[in-house]
Protein backbone atom coordinates (compact mmCIF):
# COMPACT_ATOMS: atom_id res chain seq x y z
CA UNK A 1 0.00 0.00 0.00
CA UNK A 2 3.24 2.22 0.38
CA UNK A 3 4.48 1.70 -3.11
CA UNK A 4 4.08 3.58 -6.10
CA UNK A 5 3.45 2.06 -8.77
CA UNK A 6 4.04 3.69 -12.11
CA UNK A 7 1.39 2.55 -14.32
CA UNK A 8 2.92 1.20 -17.89
CA UNK A 9 1.69 1.88 -21.28
CA UNK A 10 -1.45 4.70 -21.99
CA UNK A 11 -2.29 6.83 -24.25
CA UNK A 12 0.96 10.13 -24.67
CA UNK A 13 0.59 13.28 -22.71
CA UNK A 14 0.19 16.67 -23.35
CA UNK A 15 -1.78 18.58 -25.59
CA UNK A 16 -0.65 16.90 -28.76
CA UNK A 17 -1.60 13.60 -26.96
CA UNK A 18 -4.74 14.75 -26.20
CA UNK A 19 -5.35 15.57 -29.87
CA UNK A 20 -4.22 12.34 -31.16
CA UNK A 21 -6.58 10.39 -28.30
CA UNK A 22 -9.24 12.51 -29.69
CA UNK A 23 -8.59 11.72 -32.99
CA UNK A 24 -7.90 8.09 -32.43
CA UNK A 25 -10.74 6.96 -30.83
CA UNK A 26 -12.60 8.31 -33.50
CA UNK A 27 -11.05 6.69 -36.33
CA UNK A 28 -9.83 3.66 -34.93
CA UNK A 29 -11.10 3.11 -31.74
CA UNK A 30 -10.31 -1.04 -31.70
CA UNK A 31 -6.59 -0.25 -31.56
CA UNK A 32 -6.79 2.88 -29.53
CA UNK A 33 -9.01 0.98 -26.76
CA UNK A 34 -5.92 -2.26 -26.70
CA UNK A 35 -3.33 -0.04 -26.78
CA UNK A 36 -4.50 3.46 -24.72
CA UNK A 37 -6.04 1.89 -22.07
CA UNK A 38 -3.57 0.61 -18.93
CA UNK A 39 -4.67 -0.70 -15.51
CA UNK A 40 -4.12 2.19 -12.91
CA UNK A 41 -3.91 4.92 -15.23
CA UNK A 42 -7.18 7.18 -15.19
CA UNK A 43 -5.51 10.53 -14.79
CA UNK A 44 -5.26 10.35 -18.75
CA UNK A 45 -8.85 9.88 -19.53
CA UNK A 46 -10.02 12.17 -16.90
CA UNK A 47 -8.35 14.49 -18.13
CA UNK A 48 -9.67 13.75 -21.32
CA UNK A 49 -13.38 13.74 -20.51
CA UNK A 50 -13.13 16.85 -19.02
CA UNK A 51 -11.68 18.10 -21.95
CA UNK A 52 -14.50 17.05 -23.92
CA UNK A 53 -17.07 18.70 -21.22
CA UNK A 54 -15.16 21.97 -21.56
CA UNK A 55 -15.68 22.45 -25.10
CA UNK A 56 -19.43 20.94 -24.82
CA UNK A 57 -20.59 22.78 -21.93
CA UNK A 58 -18.85 25.94 -22.78
CA UNK A 59 -20.37 26.10 -26.30
CA UNK A 60 -23.62 25.40 -24.91
CA UNK A 61 -23.55 29.02 -22.63
CA UNK A 62 -22.32 30.39 -25.79
CA UNK A 63 -25.16 29.28 -27.77
CA UNK A 64 -28.06 29.14 -25.01
CA UNK A 65 -27.37 32.27 -21.84
CA UNK A 66 -30.25 30.42 -20.39
CA UNK A 67 -28.57 27.44 -19.27
CA UNK A 68 -25.86 29.70 -17.18
CA UNK A 69 -26.48 29.37 -13.48
CA UNK A 70 -27.62 32.25 -11.68
CA UNK A 71 -24.72 33.29 -9.38
CA UNK A 72 -24.90 36.70 -8.47
CA UNK A 73 -22.52 38.43 -10.33
CA UNK A 74 -21.32 39.90 -13.98
CA UNK A 75 -22.79 37.53 -16.75
CA UNK A 76 -19.65 36.45 -18.43
CA UNK A 77 -18.06 35.34 -15.21
CA UNK A 78 -21.47 33.21 -14.02
CA UNK A 79 -20.59 31.22 -17.04
CA UNK A 80 -17.36 30.87 -16.83
CA UNK A 81 -18.38 29.48 -13.44
CA UNK A 82 -21.10 27.51 -14.70
CA UNK A 83 -18.48 25.82 -16.90
CA UNK A 84 -15.88 25.33 -14.17
CA UNK A 85 -18.36 23.40 -11.81
CA UNK A 86 -19.76 21.16 -14.64
CA UNK A 87 -15.93 20.62 -15.77
CA UNK A 88 -14.18 20.17 -12.38
CA UNK A 89 -16.58 19.09 -10.22
CA UNK A 90 -19.42 17.27 -12.03
CA UNK A 91 -17.17 15.30 -14.57
CA UNK A 92 -15.20 13.52 -12.51
CA UNK A 93 -17.66 12.47 -10.15
CA UNK A 94 -20.26 11.27 -12.68
CA UNK A 95 -17.83 9.60 -14.80
CA UNK A 96 -16.69 7.50 -11.52
CA UNK A 97 -19.77 6.82 -10.60
CA UNK A 98 -21.25 5.72 -13.77
CA UNK A 99 -17.94 3.61 -13.85
CA UNK A 100 -19.13 1.90 -10.55
CA UNK A 101 -22.89 0.92 -11.76
CA UNK A 102 -20.61 -0.58 -14.60
CA UNK A 103 -18.41 -2.36 -12.71
CA UNK A 104 -21.60 -3.78 -11.02
CA UNK A 105 -23.26 -4.91 -14.98
CA UNK A 106 -19.88 -6.29 -15.34
CA UNK A 107 -19.72 -8.61 -12.47
CA UNK A 108 -22.40 -10.59 -13.71
CA UNK A 109 -21.58 -10.40 -17.72
CA UNK A 110 -17.72 -11.00 -17.33
CA UNK A 111 -16.64 -12.58 -14.71
CA UNK A 112 -13.15 -12.28 -16.41
CA UNK A 113 -12.60 -8.08 -16.61
CA UNK A 114 -10.09 -5.49 -16.39
CA UNK A 115 -10.12 -3.30 -13.12
CA UNK A 116 -12.07 0.02 -13.00
CA UNK A 117 -9.23 1.68 -13.61
CA UNK A 118 -9.97 0.24 -17.13
CA UNK A 119 -13.66 1.09 -17.08
CA UNK A 120 -13.06 4.60 -16.19
CA UNK A 121 -10.91 5.10 -18.78
CA UNK A 122 -13.15 3.21 -21.54
CA UNK A 123 -16.44 5.10 -20.14
CA UNK A 124 -14.18 9.05 -20.51
CA UNK A 125 -12.76 8.14 -24.08
CA UNK A 126 -16.12 7.32 -25.59
CA UNK A 127 -17.32 10.52 -24.88
CA UNK A 128 -15.06 12.53 -27.87
CA UNK A 129 -18.21 12.64 -30.15
CA UNK A 130 -19.87 14.33 -27.25
CA UNK A 131 -17.69 17.22 -28.14
CA UNK A 132 -20.44 18.56 -30.33
CA UNK A 133 -23.42 18.01 -27.73
CA UNK A 134 -23.05 21.82 -26.65
CA UNK A 135 -23.99 23.48 -30.23
CA UNK A 136 -27.70 22.74 -29.61
CA UNK A 137 -28.77 21.25 -33.13
CA UNK A 138 -30.79 18.24 -31.72
CA UNK A 139 -29.48 15.42 -34.74
CA UNK A 140 -26.20 16.42 -33.91
CA UNK A 141 -26.22 15.64 -30.49
CA UNK A 142 -28.01 12.55 -31.17
CA UNK A 143 -25.39 11.32 -33.37
CA UNK A 144 -22.97 11.86 -31.12
CA UNK A 145 -24.75 10.56 -28.00
CA UNK A 146 -25.34 7.02 -30.16
CA UNK A 147 -21.51 7.10 -31.59
CA UNK A 148 -20.62 7.57 -27.86
CA UNK A 149 -22.85 4.26 -27.09
CA UNK A 150 -20.73 2.43 -29.87
CA UNK A 151 -17.07 3.46 -28.58
CA UNK A 152 -18.63 2.57 -25.21
CA UNK A 153 -19.59 -0.89 -26.23
CA UNK A 154 -16.36 -1.34 -28.68
CA UNK A 155 -14.11 0.00 -25.42
CA UNK A 156 -15.94 -2.23 -23.44
CA UNK A 157 -15.60 -5.26 -25.69
CA UNK A 158 -11.76 -4.37 -26.18
CA UNK A 159 -10.67 -3.54 -22.63
CA UNK A 160 -12.71 -6.45 -20.74
CA UNK A 161 -12.67 -8.87 -23.35
CA UNK A 162 -16.14 -10.47 -23.59
CA UNK A 163 -18.47 -10.07 -26.72
CA UNK A 164 -20.21 -7.27 -28.86
CA UNK A 165 -23.25 -8.48 -26.56
CA UNK A 166 -22.30 -8.58 -23.06
CA UNK A 167 -20.37 -5.29 -23.24
CA UNK A 168 -24.11 -3.78 -25.00
CA UNK A 169 -25.65 -4.92 -21.72
CA UNK A 170 -23.09 -3.81 -19.24
CA UNK A 171 -22.98 -0.15 -21.18
CA UNK A 172 -26.51 -0.27 -21.40
CA UNK A 173 -27.18 1.85 -17.87
CA UNK A 174 -23.78 4.18 -17.85
CA UNK A 175 -24.36 5.04 -21.29
CA UNK A 176 -27.76 5.92 -21.47
CA UNK A 177 -27.07 7.95 -18.26
CA UNK A 178 -24.04 9.24 -19.52
CA UNK A 179 -24.94 10.22 -23.49
CA UNK A 180 -28.18 10.30 -23.03
CA UNK A 181 -29.18 11.93 -20.12
CA UNK A 182 -25.50 14.06 -19.16
CA UNK A 183 -25.06 15.16 -22.63
CA UNK A 184 -28.35 15.61 -23.91
CA UNK A 185 -28.82 12.93 -26.32
CA UNK A 186 -32.55 11.48 -25.47
CA UNK A 187 -34.58 14.89 -25.61
CA UNK A 188 -32.76 15.98 -28.38
CA UNK A 189 -33.94 12.96 -29.48
CA UNK A 190 -37.32 13.43 -28.99
CA UNK A 191 -36.79 17.13 -30.75
CA UNK A 192 -36.50 14.93 -33.70
CA UNK A 193 -38.71 12.81 -33.34
CA UNK A 194 -41.35 15.94 -32.72
CA UNK A 195 -40.44 17.55 -35.76
CA UNK A 196 -40.77 14.52 -38.02
CA UNK A 197 -44.35 13.82 -36.42
CA UNK A 198 -43.16 10.93 -34.37
CA UNK A 199 -44.07 10.25 -30.78
CA UNK A 200 -41.09 9.27 -28.28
Amino acid sequence: MTTWVEPEGGRERGLEGLAKSFTQVLLNPVTFFDEAVSPGDQAPGLVFAMAVVLVAAGTRVAVDPGAVLAFPTARWLAAALTVALVVLLVTPAAIHALSALQTLALVVVAPSRGGVSETVQVLAYAAAPCVVAGLGVPAVTVLAGVWSFGLLVVGTTVVHDISPVRAAVAAVAPGVLAFGSGFGAIPAGRTVAASLGLAL
